[in-house]
Order: structure tokens, then sequence, then C-alpha cells
């Protein structure tokens, strides 16, 4: 890759003002350097945000896999560019050169169009996170499908949705997952799905966990023998700078999913160029970001950001754990891991656990550590940072969405000065904007508002698959001309980004507007508190009053429950003000979350308010079980 690292704070400062002076040189001199393109563009950037139209890169050509592979083979054929990690400690990894990775990529793009798939098909990718994963997306990408991949772990109905808001032609399936300690049974998902959807024609199922299955005559295949009998050359073919690359569904808040439509040059090259800056990676450094590829960290910064740029990229199938809590430390200790990017949730659920699990293990070879998925608290920062990082790794908290295919608001490690809670700057081309309930944007630091971003960058979603103007109406009407995040941020007295929550997160008690992540950070600052979340619920005096479900510690476990709402309430009253006291506080085991992490508020909202009876489909969520759980405890 060509030299576009920020290796100090004066050439970030730098490089910010010359991208968001002239936005369109910035990037053309970016792509121009670092890629490998068919033809050149005629044009950088066509875009009218009040329509919500956007097109990067006008009429060039190219194949994103061209730039993370092929280009690779020449110099740097025998590096491992895929290290796979599997669930079962017993198991040995593998590990997949940039060269098996372009045979293996070609010959299953080769089996996608013998079945018929061609360019424009739709392709619905439901894997666990085994190489197959990787080289299936890839595979799309080189014959111009469009993969949309639904992580193994939605049920039969979430599946089916996707399956046919997008009219995939196809599946791409195994016959099971390792998931810790369990097996899941992914085929029997996937029968139960396709009863309702007509549109496929294919399965291609992947042998993993070696279960009996039932093939349907004419529609399922194994995919191995057909592998077997493909040919590892493989043309790309040729795509414009806008076809599609993919769908990517993210939950709606109405219930009904979200296909966020990626297209292909200015997502790549944003991805690689957040990738490089970001994990300031470097040649022979070993990355591993915990995700899974079902969600847009695993397509970012799994898959295309690191291949781009000629990395070693880890792919984990297990879960932090199992068969014990000092998974992810081992798996760093055994792989010598030098940047580690994970979710926030998944800090606090490790650092509720003894400490031993961390400390056995040597983590020397970390310079890099990386959250993802929601802001991280104080608490969990400091444990990171101290138990993790041993405090010479620095962190980057990392602010972006499905909606945005790459990293927007981050510090740079060894440039930008971290602040526990602050996801600190924007990365150059970005122009966050803070705006008031009028639209009007509020200038200077020390100020909140909701955060949009008022200039197109390169890796933007184009449009919701089949429906441009719900694209239109969520993003870009609020705030006519900027894209609205949905989320509301500060701005501190050097101009640091402080993301407060999702701006429906903020509730509004006794006329005064309370944002729930510092509330939840007052709480969390408790000893005996693990994890908290808050909503606010009908209140006959103050309009709304705050609810707090609240996870506690095995310290808290056996202390009495009346005094610890009290020394909460305390925490809150101290941190933030006797006003965002909490009405009612609810100890629960657990939070029904996104496989991202996310809460899911709105569930938490209707349990407070006591509508129970249209939650939605609960069964995407990581932990469906833990919903009965909370109504019961009520």
């Amino acid at each position: 890759m060509g030299s576009y690292k920020i290796d100090n704070l004066e050439q970030y400062f730098a490089t910010y003002r010359s991208s968001v002076e002239n936005p369109e040189s910035f990037w053309e001199t970016i792509a121009e350097e670092n890629f490998v393109w068919r033809k050149k563009w005629d044009k950088v950037l066509e875009h009218n945000l009040k329509e919500a139209e956007v097109k990067w890169f006008l009429n060039a050509k190219l194949n994103i896999t061209e730039n993370c592979i092929d280009r690779h083979l020449e110099t740097n054929a025998d590096k491992t560019a895929i290290l796979w990690e599997p669930n079962d400690t017993e198991e040995k990894p593998r590990h997949i050169s940039y060269k098996e990775l372009h045979e293996q990529v070609s010959k299953f793009a080769n089996v996608l169009r013998e079945k018929g798939i061609q360019k424009g098909d739709r392709v619905c990718i439901y894997l666990p996170m085994i190489p197959e994963l990787a080289f299936a997306v890839l595979a799309c990408a080189r014959i111009g499908a469009i993969h949309s991949v639904v992580f193994a772990g939605f049920s039969s109905t979430a599946l089916a949705t996707r399956i046919n808001d997008s009219e995939c032609k196809m599946v791409i399936t195994s016959d099971g997952a390792f998931r810790g300690g369990k097996t899941i049974d992914l085929k029997k998902i996937v029968d139960e799905a396709l009863k309702e959807c007509e549109c496929v024609e294919t399965v291609l199922v992947a042998e993993r966990t070696k279960s009996n299955i039932e093939l349907v005559p004419n529609r399922d295949f194994l995919l191995q023998p057909l592998l077997d009998n493909a040919s590892q050359h493989c043309e790309p073919e040729i795509m414009d700078a806008e076809d599609p690359l993919f769908i990517l569904y993210t939950s709606g808040s109405t219930g009904k999913p979200k296909g966020m439509l990626h297209t292909t040059a200015g997502y790549m090259v944003y991805a690689a160029y957040t990738f490089k800056n970001i994990f300031q990676y470097q040649e022979n450094d070993i990355y591993w970001c915990t995700a899974d590829v079902g969600w847009i960290t695993g397509h970012s910064y799994i898959l295309y950001g690191p291949l781009a740029n000629g990395a070693t990229t880890v792919m984990f199938e297990g879960v932090p754990s199992y068969p014990d809590f000092g998974r992810f430390w081992e798996i760093v200790q055994k792989h010598k891991i030098t940047q580690f990017y994970t979710a926030p949730t998944a800090i606090r659920a490790l650092a509720k656990e003894n400490l031993d699990f961390v400390e056995k293990y040597d983590l020397s070879s970390v310079k890099v550590l990386g959250t993802v998925g929601e802001p991280i608290n104080e608490e969990a920062w400091h444990w990171y940072n101290d138990h993790v990082g041993k405090k010479k790794s620095p962190i980057v908290d990392t602010w972006w969405q499905t909606e945005t295919g790459g990293i927007m608001i981050s510090p740079i490690p060894y440039v930008t000065p971290t602040k526990p809670t602050y996801a600190t700057l924007p990365l150059p081309g970005i122009q966050p904007g803070l705006m008031d309930e009028n639209g009007k944007e509020i200038l200077g630091n020390q100020v909140e508002g909701r955060l949009c971003i008022k200039f197109p960058w390169p890796s933007m979603a184009r449009t919701i698959w089949g429906n441009h103007q719900r694209y239109k109406e969520t993003y870009f009407t609020a705030f006519p001309g900027t894209y609205f995040t949905g989320d509301g941020a500060l701005r501190d007295e050097v101009g640091y980004y402080r993301i407060t929550g999702r701006v429906d997160d903020v509730i509004i008690v006794s006329g005064h507007n309370l944002g729930t992540a510092p509330i939840e950070d007052a709480i969390n600052e408790h000893p005996a508190v693990a994890e908290s979340a808050i909503v606010g619920f009908p209140h006959d005096v103050k309009g709304n009053a705050l609810y707090g479900y609240v996870i506690l510690k095995e310290i808290g476990e056996g202390r009495n429950r009346e005094n610890l709402k009290k020394e909460i309430n305390q925490e809150i009253a101290d941190k933030i003000g006797p006003i965002a006291k909490l009405d009612k506080i609810q100890f629960v085991s657990g939070l029904p979350k996104t496989r991202s992490g996310k809460i899911m508020r709105r569930i938490l909202r209707k349990i407070a308010a006591n509508e129970t009876e249209n939650l939605g489909d609960i069964s995407t969520l990581l932990n469906p079980e833990v919903v009965e759980g909370i109504i019961k405890g009520k």
C-alpha cells in the first residue's frame, strides 16, 4: 500500500485540514496511489444530500478482490492472509496464505457461476465463522454477485425476512455450527426459513459439524465436491465503481430490518484507508478483530480493510467464555496478536471474572487495543487499559455505524492522546457537526447536540435496498443537506467528541433532557455493578421517569438490595444531579442485546411500560432468553 499512514498529531491536523478544504482532491490522491484500477474515474464525486444521492469515482472500473488478493501474490503469495482459530482448543488453527486464498476464492466463484449466479444476483450467506465464510463473501465479489451475510444465530423467521427482502437466488450455509459448548443445526434453520422463500433456487452446504442433514433434491448441494471439481482460475468480473458490493441488514426501529446497500470503489478505498491508520498496521503484524462477519465490523475490519492492505487477519470461530474466560487472552498469547479489536460488552463480561484469566497470559505483543459497537464506559476502559494493555497500548474507541461503512471518529494510536469515553477526533475526510432541535449548527466547543455529518464520504451506504424513500427519510430529512446519525454527542473544550447515545435514548424528565449514557456511566462506577441500562417510562407527575435495569457483579449478589438501590441513586446524584435519580431499579441477570453488543432499549422501554404483548422478533438478539427473566422479575 502507498504511504497514507498518519504518524504524528501535526500530520493529522495538516491532513485533516486539506481533506476538509478539498475533499475530492484528498480522496483522489489516496485512490490513485494505493489501489489497482482497470479504468480511472471521470469524476471523483457527484452528490445531492437533500435527495440522499451520492456517487464516488464515477465510471471507474475495478474488482475489489484484485485489490484484496491478486495484487499481493507477486510479493506476498506465501504470507498468511487469514489465520483461522477454531472453536475447539484441540483443533489446529489454519494459516491461509494469499496464494491459497486466491485459489479457494476462484474455485468458489466458479461454483457460483456454474450454479447460475451472475453479476447483480443476490446471495445470502448464513455461515459460522469458518474459512468458507470468507471464501464465499470474496467469491461473490469476484463475480459481481451481491452478498448478504446473515449472522448464523438468527432465527428462521429473521433469515426468511432478509432473504425475501433482497430476493436472494442462493443460500450458502453449513450442516451446523460449533459455538462454545453448543452445536447449532444451521441447515434445519435454513430449511425452515426456505418454506417462506420462493426466490431461492440453490442451497450450498459446507460441512463443519458432520451431522446428519437432509439434502432437498435439485436444490441442495454439498459444497466440497463442487469445489473439488472447480477450476482454480477465475477471471474477475469488471465492476463499475458504483456497482453494489453487498447488502447488510441492520435492525430498524420499527422492527422491519433495513438492507443497507454498499457499493464497490468508495467502500474499498475508505475501509482500507481507515484500517491502515486506526490500527497503525505494519508489515508482519497479526491483527485480530473478534467480531462476526455477520455485521459490518466483520466486513470492513476482518475482511476487506485488512486484505486490501495485505495484512494477516484473524478469524475466530468461538466465544470469549469457552472453554473458559481466558480464551481471548490465550489466543493473543498463542498468535502474538499485535492489534486487538472487540466490543465493550465483551470487555465488561470478561471484567466480571477473576483477574487470573487475564494475568496468566503474556499479552506483551499487543500494540493497539480497540473497541466497537457502542461507546465504552469509563470503568471498562480502565480495566481494558490496565489489565490488557498494561497502560502501554492505546485504546481506539471507534464510533461508526453499519450505514457509514467504516470508522468515522476515533483516536489514531500513538498520534491522538486518548481520553476515556471519548471517540476523540474525526478521521480525515469526515466533517461532523452538532445540530440543535431547530436544525441550526452549534458552533464552538463545550457544546452538545445531535451528531450529523455535513459532507459525503466514500464508504457511506447509498440506499436501503428496494426503498430509497425510507433511506432518505431516515437519514437525510431531519437536518436537510446533512446525514443524521441518530446519535447525540458532545464536543469538549479541545474539540473531542463523546457519543452520548441514540437521540431517542434522551429522556425528558420534568422538562430536563437526560441522556442515558452519562447516567449509565455513573451507575457502572458503583463497585457492585457490572452493567446497566436506563429507559424512560410514563409518569403522572414528571411526564417520564427513569427505570434502571442493573446487572450485579459477584460481590454485589449477596448485598441487601434496598441498600444497593440507595447507593446507586446516591452515585447518580453525586455525578449528575438529583434530577437523574431512578424511580425504579430492577436487578437482572442480563440485558437484551443485538449481536453487535448494543442494548435493545426499545424492548426494555416496553417492559418498563408494561407493554409486553408486542416485543417484535426477539430471536435476532444475542440472548433472547433474558427477556422472559426480566418480565418475570418486574
